[in-house]
C-alpha cells in the first residue's frame, strides 16, 4: 500500500497497517476512529534501574493517513468518481455500473448535495459508498487551518444529514494529495484515511471516451482511480473500461472495500 504519513515502524508489520487502515476506513463510514494495534507491553524493569516511559507503536499517523494504492493481492481496483455535475447525468453513470456488477465510491462535493438532494441517496441506493470531497470544491491545499477546516466538515455535515454518517473517506479538491495540516483536519472530523489515487483517467479534461478507457486501461490489482461523475464522455467510456476489466479477471469495488484485510 502506498502511505503518506506514518509508515511502518519497525515493530509494525505491513500486514498489520494493512488491516489497521482498513479497520479506520470501515469506521469511519459510520463515524468512528481507529488508533491501530499497541506494541506489546516492555519487559519488567531491572531493579534499580530507571523505568522506561510505556509508549504504543500506532499503525496510522494521528494526523491522518493517506492511501493511493493497496497491496491485498487480490484483483480488485477501485473505482473513485468525484461527485459533482448534472444529476441526471450522475444517476445515469452510476445505474450503469450497478448493472454491469462494479460497486464505486463517490467522494461528493458538499454543494453538489446540497443542491441535489437524490444525489447522496443514488449513491448509496445503487450499492456505491459516498465521502468528502470538500464543501465547494476550491483550492483547499492552499486554504488556511479555519477556511479548511470549514470545507472539510461543512461537507461532512450535509453528507450526515442525507445519510447519517459523515462517508468513508475524504479527498481534497483540486489535488492528488493532501498536505500534512489537511489530513490532520481531515482526521478530526472523522476520516482517519484521506484517499488519493495512483491511475489519473483525466476524464474532466474531456479527451473522448477512447482516451478515458485508454488511461484506465492502466490501472491493475490494488489501484485507486481517479474519475468524474459530470462528464458525458465518462458515461460513454464506461462500458469499454468494464469490458477491459472483465477481459483482466478484475473487479471494481469500493475503496472500502479495496482496503479491507483478506
Amino acid at each position: 500500500m502506498r502511505w503518506r504519513g506514518a509508515e511502518p515502524s519497525a515493530g509494525t508489520t505491513r500486514r498489520e497497517v494493512l488491516r489497521a487502515a482498513a479497520a479506520a476506513a470501515l469506521l469511519a463510514a459510520t463515524g468512528g476512529c481507529s488508533t491501530g494495534p499497541t506494541a506489546s507491553p516492555p519487559p519488567s524493569p531491572v531493579p534499580g534501574a530507571p523505568s522506561a516511559p510505556r509508549t504504543t507503536t500506532p499503525a496510522l499517523d494521528p494526523a491522518g493517513t493517506e492511501v493511493a494504492h493497496a497491496g491485498t493481492g487480490r484483483p480488485e481496483l477501485a473505482l473513485t468518481f468525484h461527485g459533482a455535475g448534472e444529476i441526471d447525468l450522475a444517476r445515469r453513470v452510476l445505474t450503469l455500473l450497478h448493472d454491469r456488477g462494479a460497486a464505486v465510491t463517490v467522494l461528493a462535493v458538499g454543494t453538489w448535495l446540497a443542491d441535489s438532494p437524490d444525489a447522496a441517496r443514488i449513491v448509496t441506493g445503487l450499492g456505491h459508498e459516498i465521502g468528502n470531497h470538500t464543501w465547494s470544491h476550491g483550492d483547499v491545499d492552499g486554504l488556511g487551518e479555519a477556511a479548511a477546516r470549514v470545507e472539510i466538515e461543512r461537507c461532512r455535515d450535509v453528507i450526515a444529514a442525507a445519510t447519517g454518517g459523515p462517508g468513508a473517506f475524504f479527498r481534497p479538491s483540486q489535488a492528488q494529495h493532501a498536505t500534512p495540516l489537511l489530513r490532520r483536519l481531515a482526521a478530526d472530523a472523522g476520516y482517519p484515511v484521506t484517499l488519493s489515487y495512483d491511475v489519473d483517467s483525466r476524464d474532466f479534461t474531456d479527451p473522448g471516451p477512447a482516451a478515458v478507457a485508454a488511461r484506465v486501461r492502466t490501472a491493475g490489482p490494488g489501484s485507486v482511480v481517479s474519475m468524474h461523475l459530470g462528464h458525458p464522455g465518462t458515461l460513454a467510456a464506461l462500458p469499454a473500461v468494464l469490458d477491459d476489466l472483465d477481459a483482466r479477471g478484475l473487479r471494481a469495488v469500493t475503496a472500502t472495500r479495496l482496503l479491507a484485510p483478506a
